[in-house]
């Protein structure tokens, strides 16, 4: 069993790292010139400096992972993404995993089905049911004159107004929530807290939870009576 793990969670400003055991988590930059060759280099050599060891790594990325690797470069980060061997250039096994995912695994207390949404730059989403991870591509979705996204993202935070962009938040959460007939509804994001007032059966989450998402996409299946957390591959 796989005890420690190295979470690097990838976001468009911040590349933050924790690893099992430890309470500090790091930053490094990140942005638009961000490649993946430099974000290991720099991770790894951030982690060597704190003197942490661990088994493995965990990645959470800004874009889909399908059969383990990305399959869309980032639209905030540099280029390569698709293209790069991860655990090659860790020289430890990696697993990928959509950042939203990874937040959601970290979020899901273990029973049911529960449905999360980012809403931050744009729009991500996972279900977790049953102790399984099923990340979603919501932000594409038609919705209205254009996508979702269109209307719980940033952009539309700035062109609505709070108000407004409050109310068709609430209108979306409701609609996505019973389309999967979920159990609960976990809202996550920078811009999650901006909310007045919450859906039914719906909480507010914590980036620090993507942490623990990325701990237990390598928890082992489970024994009776246990969760069991599914994984999203190697890298």
């Amino acid at each position: 069993m796989v005890k420690r793990i190295l979470v690097i969670d990838v976001g468009g400003t911040h590349v933050k790292l924790h690893v099992t055991g430890q309470a500090q988590t790091l930053k490094i930059p990140s942005g638009r010139r961000l490649t993946p060759e430099r974000m290991m280099r720099e991770s790894l050599r951030a982690a060597r400096e704190q003197g942490w060891r661990f088994d493995a790594i965990t990645v959470g990325i800004p874009s889909p992972i399908v059969a383990g690797r990305v399959s869309l470069e980032p639209a905030n980060l540099g280029h390569g993404w698709t293209r790069f061997a991860f655990s090659r250039a860790a020289r430890k096994p990696v697993r990928l995993v959509n950042d939203a995912a990874m937040q959601a695994l970290g979020s899901y207390r273990g029973k049911g089905t529960m449905l999360f949404l980012g809403l931050g730059t744009g729009l991500g989403a996972a279900l977790v049911t049953d102790g399984s991870l099923v990340p979603l591509e919501l932000a594409r979705l038609p919705y209205l004159d254009g996508e979702l996204e269109d209307y719980v993202g940033e952009r539309a935070l700035r062109r609505m107004g709070k108000a407004r962009w409050r109310d068709t938040v609430d209108e979306v959460v409701r609609a996505v929530a019973a389309a999967f007939v979920v159990d609960e509804v976990v809202l996550g994001g920078g811009n999650a807290r901006k909310l007045k007032e919450l859906p039914p059966r719906t909480r507010l989450g914590s980036n620090a939870l993507a942490m623990v998402g990325g701990e237990r996409l390598w928890q082992e299946p489970a024994r009776r009576g246990r969760t069991r957390f599914a994984a999203s591959g190697q890298g």
